[in-house]
């Protein structure tokens, strides 16, 4: 069996990889590469095989950058089966047709800017209906429950705890006389998460493929993360401003939501007006409640004998943008949820404009801004920062938590190798700035000293 790693190598994004077994050809992920515009235009646009070939793909979850590039990828020619969880699915709806829209968008963007130069103009990577058409090619399944892939492939999924449907993949297989076990870790969530389930422990595999995005750092334990949400949000409403948090659509914002609502319950906060203004956050939010399978057994038991644990009576859900504007005329208390989480877009950029200037109010992040990002800058201290074309000064306090990042740390993933059984000969570490996988890679070298440990390279292959 080969394996050609064509993405998620030496980064945190664009995961793509080629197996190649039995004369069969088939994807595991299919995610959008996101990086500096020319490489990323020329690396989505471009596969690097015929996606006609291709007979099935199997996706972990439905991040963008793990299945963003499928509406590509059938509208290219692959006409076969997209194996995912049922909760993966339903996500991927609202987020390939949110990426649609982002294409569009883009493409208008940048063939004015061509325009100007006499240059013809550019078609968006995808459209609307290349992404319903990629829906309609989905396959759910639940997990635990073996499927076929190819030929002498089966597969099975198994919980990641990373974001709702979540998965690792398990693959089975037989190549003549010889059956093997590879395990692709997918996104492996943190373990003890608010909503969803810890990671299963997968026994008797003779491959790893593992990611490794904080391979080689640590977060601030969990356990604080609610006194500390507490107390910052406490201090805020007592000198009558208000609390803007960028989060992002799926996972952040649902999980931001339910501590909200746990602290509110037990009065550790008062019961002040708190929106999610987001469209795709509502809807992805609507999407978690239609998935109780997905959650641990705390929050199971809450949904069946209390209540909604993403509703409460002073929470209110924002789509339309008539009732987002009517909170720039705010003046009492309040929270603010907002997309994006990184502040590149979104309606989180006029709360930004509107509120960062008046130092009663708090900005609190809550999950990883990249670099050169608005929030990064935000993060670093600049001010004044670039918000929609103007400069705006940051008098707003600013802080950050990452205890609710949905990936595993160093020690997270080290104990999640620890678990699974079986006698590992080789290990790929993938998705990961090179400075976390090397890392983790020599983590890995003291837990599976029998492994031989490989960092993939962009378009290498590796036999297995």
């Amino acid at each position: 069996m080969r394996v050609h790693f064509f993405g998620a190598t030496g980064t945190t994004t664009g995961s793509l990889c080629l197996f190649e077994v039995n004369g069969s050809k088939f994807l595991l992920e299919c995610g959008l590469f996101q990086g500096r515009r020319g490489e990323s235009i020329e690396r989505n646009r471009n596969f690097p095989f015929n996606p006609g070939e291709i007979e099935a793909v199997v996706i972990s979850h439905a991040h963008i950058d793990h299945c963003g590039n499928l509406p590509n990828l059938c509208k290219q020619g692959f006409d076969g089966n997209i194996y995912c969880t049922f909760a993966s699915r339903d996500l991927a709806s609202i987020l390939l047709e949110d990426s649609a829209h982002i294409q569009a968008a883009d493409a208008q963007f940048v063939s004015k800017k061509r325009a100007k130069k006499g240059l013809p103009p550019v078609e968006p990577l995808y459209s609307l209906q290349d992404a319903d058409k990629a829906l309609q090619q989905f396959v759910a399944l639940n997990y635990d429950r073996r499927f076929p892939v190819v030929d002498g492939v089966t597969a099975t999924f198994h919980d990641a705890g990373h974001i709702l449907g979540s998965a690792q993949v398990v693959f089975d297989i037989k190549e003549g006389n010889r059956r093997f076990r590879y395990l692709f870790s997918g996104d492996v969530g943190r373990g003890n998460d608010e909503i969803l389930r810890d990671p299963v422990a997968v026994h008797d595999v003779d491959f790893l493929q593992i990611e490794s995005t904080y391979g080689g750092r640590l977060h601030t334990a969990r356990a604080s993360a609610r006194e500390e949400v507490g107390r910052l949000v406490r201090e805020t409403i007592d000198r009558n401003g208000l609390v803007i948090i960028p989060a992002f659509s799926v996972g952040r914002t649902q999980q931001i939501v339910y501590e909200l609502h746990q602290l509110t319950d037990a009065g550790q906060l008062p019961k002040v007006p708190i929106f999610v203004d987001s469209p795709l956050s509502v809807n992805a939010t609507e999407i978690y409640r239609l998935h109780p399978e997905c959650f641990n057994d705390d929050i199971y038991r809450y949904l069946r004998e209390k209540a909604n644990p993403f509703g409460m009576e002073n929470l209110t859900y924002i789509r339309e943008v008539a009732h987002s504007m009517k909170l720039n005329d705010l003046n009492e208390p309040a929270i603010i949820i907002s997309a994006s989480g990184m502040c590149e877009a979104g309606r989180i950029l006029h709360h930004l404009k509107n509120h960062i200037g008046d130092p009663k109010n708090l900005v609190l992040f809550i999950g990883f801004c990249a670099e050169h990002t608005l929030g990064a800058q935000i993060l670093s201290g600049r001010s004044p920062v670039n918000i929609l074309d103007e400069q705006h000064a940051v008098r707003a306090k600013v802080a950050s938590l990452d205890a609710y990042s949905g990936h595993a740390d160093q020690s997270e993933l080290k104990r999640y190798v620890e678990a699974i059984t079986g006698d590992i000969s080789k290990i790929a570490v993938v998705h990961g700035d090179p400075d976390q996988s090397q890392a983790f890679a020599s983590i890995l070298k003291t837990i599976k000293p029998n492994a031989t440990v490989l960092i993939p390279e962009y378009q290498q292959t590796i036999e297995f």
